[in-house]
Parts: C-alpha cells; sequence; structure tokens
C-alpha cells in the first residue's frame, strides 16, 4: 500500500509542480489593471458582454469585435464580467487558469513526443514561465489565444494517439470547431495533422488527405469568414501593408531569427516592435540563406530524425498566419510566439536530456543523473524566471506599458499616440498634445495618422482651453483633473 502511494506520489508530482510554478510565477498580476491596448473594445466599453440578453447573445456569436471573429472568446468575457463586473483581477486570473491548463497540456503532448518526461517537463516548466508569455498572460485582451490554444492542444492530444480510435477523432472534429470559435488562428491544425500522419505515422497520402478532408473544409469555412476582418477595420500599425511580397518575405526572415533569439535569450521584451522593412536586403539575404540551411538538414534527415522535419514544419506553419504574408495589423509581437515556442523548447530540452542521460554510460549511478537533470532545470527555468520577473511591471497600467514602449522605439507614431491617450485619460489633455505634437516632427506617421494626430493634438487644445476658461470663471486656481476611465 505505501509503495502504492509513493508511485501515485511520483506520478502527480511533475503536475504538482508545474501547477505551482505557474501560480507563483503569475500571481502578483492579479492587480494589474486594464490597459488602453484593446481592452477597453474587449471589456470596458463592450455592450455585447454586459448581460445575457437575446441580443447580445445573437451580437456575440455573429459580430467581428476588433479585428476579430471570436465568439468564444468574446462569450467567456461575458462569463467574467458576470462574475468579476469590471474587476480587472478576474478577468486576469481567467488567464492565468488557461495559460496553467495549457502548461499541463503541453506537458502530456511533449511526453508523447519526447519519450521522455524530464524534457516533456522542462519543455511545460519553459512555456509556462518564460517572460516571452508575458503578453499572453497578462493582457486581457489575449484571452483569445490562451483559449484557442487549450483546444489546440486537447485536439493534437487526442488526435495523435498511437492507438487513435473513431471516438478521438470525434474529439478532434469537437476541439478544432471550439479552437476555431476562440481564434481564427486555429485554421493551421488540419495541416500539422496531416504532417503528423504522413511523416510521423507514415499513413499513405490518399489515406491521410481523405482523414484531413473534413477538418480541412472546416476550417476554410472559418478562413472566409474572418479573412476580411483584418482590413475592414482600422487600427494597428500599417506601414507595411502595402509594401510588395518580396519585402515582406524579406523582413519575415529577419523576424523569424529574432524570434528565435528571444526564444533563447529574453531580453528586449516590449508590447509593439519595428523590425526594419527597409534597406535590409543583404542582411535579409543572409537570414533567408540560414533558413534555406535549416530547411536541408531537415529534409535531409527527414527518415532518420522525422520529428525534427515534423516540428520544423509544425512551427513554420503556426508561424504563417503572422508572418504578414495575409497583411496584419503588427508585424512582431510575443504573442504570436505563445504555440511556436513550444517546438522551440521541446527542441533544446530533448538535447539537454539525451546529453544528460549520455553522462550514464560514462559515469554510472542515478545521483549524478538526478543531479545534473536539477541543475539544468535549475538554470534555465532560473533565467527564465528572472528575466520574466523584471518585464512583468512593464504591464501594470497603460502608463508603464507605454512609457516602456517609448523608449525603446520613440519613433512609432502608434506608441505616441497610445501614450497621449493614457495622459487625456487622466486629464493631462495638455501634456496629451504635447505628446502627438512633437511626434508629428519626430516620427514619420503616415497619412492616416498624421490627419489622426494633428486632429487629437487640436481637440485636446481646445478642451484645454475651455477648462481653464471655466476654471477662471469660477476662480480656481488649477484645471480640474478628469477621473480615470479604469
Amino acid at each position: 500500500m505505501r509503495r502504492d502511494l509513493l508511485r501515485t506520489f511520483g506520478g502527480l508530482l511533475p503536475w504538482v509542480t508545474l501547477m505551482i510554478a505557474a501560480l507563483l510565477m503569475w500571481k502578483d498580476t492579479l492587480p494589474y489593471r486594464f490597459v488602453n491596448w484593446d481592452d477597453e473594445a474587449y471589456v470596458l466599453q463592450n455592450p455585447l458582454i454586459r448581460g445575457w440578453s437575446p441580443d447580445n447573445l445573437k451580437g456575440i456569436s455573429t459580430e467581428v469585435v476588433t479585428r476579430n471573429y471570436a465568439p468564444l472568446t468574446i462569450f467567456s468575457f461575458l462569463l467574467d464580467h458576470t462574475l468579476w463586473g469590471l474587476n480587472p483581477a478576474g478577468y486576469r486570473l481567467t488567464n492565468l487558469l488557461l495559460h496553467s491548463l495549457n502548461g499541463l497540456l503541453v506537458f502530456a503532448v511533449m511526453r508523447r513526443f519526447c519519450g521522455g518526461q524530464f524534457a516533456a517537463w522542462l519543455t511545460a516548466g519553459l512555456f509556462l514561465v518564460h517572460p516571452i508569455q508575458v503578453e499572453s498572460v497578462v493582457w486581457i485582451s489575449s484571452r483569445k489565444g490562451l483559449l484557442c490554444s487549450a483546444f489546440m492542444l486537447g485536439a493534437v492530444y487526442v488526435r495523435m494517439r498511437p492507438d487513435r480510435s473513431l471516438r478521438d477523432d470525434g474529439w478532434y472534429l469537437l476541439l478544432l470547431v471550439l479552437a476555431l470559435l476562440a481564434k481564427a488562428h486555429a485554421v493551421v491544425l488540419p495541416p500539422v495533422v496531416l504532417l503528423y500522419d504522413l511523416l510521423i505515422t507514415r499513413r499513405r497520402p490518399i489515406e491521410s488527405i481523405a482523414a484531413s478532408i473534413i477538418p480541412g473544409q472546416i476550417a476554410f469555412l472559418f478562413l472566409v469568414m474572418t479573412m476580411g476582418a483584418q482590413n475592414s477595420i482600422g487600427g494597428g500599425v500599417r506601414g507595411h501593408m502595402e509594401i510588395g511580397l518580396l519585402r515582406i518575405l524579406e523582413a519575415d526572415s529577419l523576424i523569424l531569427w529574432e524570434y528565435l533569439r528571444m526564444l533563447l535569450w529574453p531580453v528586449g521584451q516590449c508590447v509593439l516592435y519595428d523590425p526594419p522593412i527597409t534597406g535590409i536586403h543583404l542582411t535579409a539575404f543572409v537570414a533567408a540563406s540560414g533558413w534555406l540551411t535549416v530547411s536541408l538538414l531537415a529534409w535531409w534527415y527527414r527518415r532518420s530524425q522525422p520529428l525534427f522535419l515534423f516540428g520544423y514544419l509544425t512551427t513554420l506553419l503556426l508561424m504563417f498566419p503572422v508572418l504578414n504574408i495575409m497583411p496584419i495589423t503588427t508585424m512582431m509581437n510575443d504573442r504570436y510566439m505563445y504555440l511556436p515556442c513550444i517546438v522551440v523548447f521541446g527542441a533544446v530540452t530533448t538535447l539537454l536530456s539525451k546529453r544528460i542521460e549520455a553522462t550514464q554510460a560514462v559515469f554510472p549511478g542515478s545521483v549524478l543523473y538526478r543531479g545534473l537533470q536539477t541543475a539544468t532545470a535549475g538554470l534555465i527555468l532560473g533565467f527564465a524566471v528572472l528575466r520574466t520577473t523584471e518585464y512583468l511591471p512593464v504591464w501594470k497600467d497603460s502608463f508603464s506599458l507605454w512609457q516602456h514602449a517609448a523608449a525603446q522605439y520613440p519613433e512609432m507614431p502608434v506608441i505616441q499616440i497610445q501614450l497621449a491617450f493614457t495622459e487625456a485619460q487622466h486629464g493631462r489633455l495638455s501634456t496629451a498634445a504635447e505628446i502627438v505634437e512633437r511626434a508629428l516632427e519626430v516620427c514619420q506617421p503616415d497619412d492616416l495618422d498624421r490627419e489622426r494626430m494633428h486632429r487629437l493634438a487640436v481637440d485636446w487644445r481646445s478642451e484645454t482651453d475651455r477648462l481653464r476658461r471655466t476654471a477662471i470663471e469660477h476662480g480656481m486656481t488649477s484645471l480640474p483633473e478628469v477621473s480615470e476611465r479604469e
């Protein structure tokens, strides 16, 4: 009996430690406020989540919200609003729980692929605490990615069983639909499954394609429903949306290497990035040559190392919707790596695990083996936790978010606009006007942003003058401040 209890406890220990790590990592973010970067559209000013009326439920089912058709995500905000009102801690708690669930699913999926518990556990641990995940977990508006990922990981787990049944296929279809209802990014899941059938299980191509027809049709339907949303509603950063495909591919080749660098050496995180899109021909050629080399190696070793090719192509598929080939409003964001990072972490931890296992032949004994595992996990996770802890306070409110972004990318008009909005929301209209006026001189906004910034400056100056006249009429010595909307 005692031995059975110990075995049970040992089996539960990895799951428990992952949950504890996630809760300890993110618990201090619960008091953080909403930020003025889509949180208003999704929550603060979204009438669809204010109640359970038939009109609201119909709107949730049919309407596009801030460039995304994600009814299940909006429904989750309705549940949050019912429980918490406009208390941001409740919404952020939901994000934390979803991220924790995803970490457990990563452990389950990677244990099946890696074949070793240590590599799977370390992969899941990195997934849970890495600073690349801060935006996805702490930003309330990133709920759609968390929710979609939960269903996608669940779908992968049931669909890629070695002894898959028709019941598993049914669960896969259901989870695929739920993932698509959370975020259209799940359209890449059927191609990933097709790759798995072809490369890993080695099913005949005709059988693999036949098994992918219905999931593929479902994904294509959702793609058609959502593909116009990014272009039909304004917002974000538009400077890259009118350049040619060749220049987009040049920029993407550099961005992919930068993502890889951020995963392996996570410094310089920001809410927005300003990757170069001009004057990059030489560096882009070098970057593209590097990716071509990786591609050739993956193909060369496709028979001896099919997981390498599968992981590489899966990463490209997961990245494809955010590589600007179909124009989106921001070229580069941390949240785009929420799922692709799993493959990178899995590859690194599997290689490390194999190197540690190799020491068994030279230095037999479990003490050294366990010691190397503990030291490796401690160094890797400790560094990730340190970097995440340093970056987390940036997201505590709109001021810290946009001041941090403006310090890193002072010439991005959208960052200056958001910083000015933050000042205006606190009643400092004159300061807000000064920010956009200075940005008009320093930055290089496009015509739409220039017109918008000029209009905002005029409106804020006019309102400041009106408030000043009112203050003088009432004998006040200073201007009244507008209360913060959050």
